[in-house]
């Protein structure tokens, strides 16, 4: 019943200077990330709300020589159907498809796959989610199969296909002594039907305001 999010939200995609000055131009020039590792599944990655990170991801790639200019591009993004996973509901939808995952594997003789750390990362925060992907996406196939098969039975499906998903992710070093809060904790979301994308913005900084004002009105 609760499955469609009904606000807007702005997401923040780091990458390379060219691929956001191509967005800027071509909004359909959308390039969907299919890495077995992706902590969402398939699709375009956003940092919800958090021009920060976003940046800051995408000049620590820069000095890694991953990509060529640091830049950032805003999305203005409707999560649509959303398999979020801040929400209790999902995190069961998505054990009871690991545990017909883990089935399907065993059948076929082969071992599941494993989150693992990179190399890079010295917080050992299991940065490269291989199972969480499979599992993520088996999901997303076995729902698509059986809305293809109420619709050839049926005329219709009242099956729900997930145009995006959710989650948090707690990441990095204590903000502080003692502290269970993590410094590079973040709420990330994947779109994996692309119509979610309203539109693109180049993200302006911050003015001012009270200064703006002062010079307009004068101060007291």
């Amino acid at each position: 019943m609760y499955e469609l999010r009904p606000n807007l939200i702005l997401g923040f995609h780091g990458c390379d200077q060219s691929v956001s000055e191509a967005l800027l131009k071509n909004p359909k020039n959308i390039l969907k990330s299919e890495k077995p590792y992706d902590w969402l599944g398939h699709g375009m990655y956003f940092w919800e709300n958090d021009l920060e990170r976003a940046t800051e991801w995408a000049k620590n790639k820069e000095r890694l020589g991953e990509i060529k200019k640091a830049s950032v591009i805003g999305a203005v993004i409707h999560l649509g159907v959303c398999c979020d996973f801040l929400d209790r509901s999902y995190i069961k939808l998505i054990s009871s498809f690991y545990e017909l995952m883990k089935i399907h594997y065993e059948a076929l003789g082969i071992p599941l796959p494993v989150n693992t750390d990179a190399k890079s990362d010295p917080n050992r925060d299991k940065l490269l989610r291989h199972l969480d992907c499979a599992t993520i996406e088996f999901m997303h196939q076995k729902i698509f199969e059986a809305y293809q098969l109420e619709v050839a039975s049926s005329g219709f499906s009242s099956k729900k296909i997930f145009d995006s998903t959710r989650g948090v992710f707690t990441e990095g070093e204590p903000a502080f002594k003692g502290a269970g809060l993590l410094d590079k904790s973040h709420i990330q979301i994947c779109i994996r039907n692309l119509n979610c994308i309203k539109g693109f913005f180049l993200p302006r900084k911050e003015t001012d305001f009270i200064q703006i004002l002062t010079k307009e009105y004068g101060s007291k």
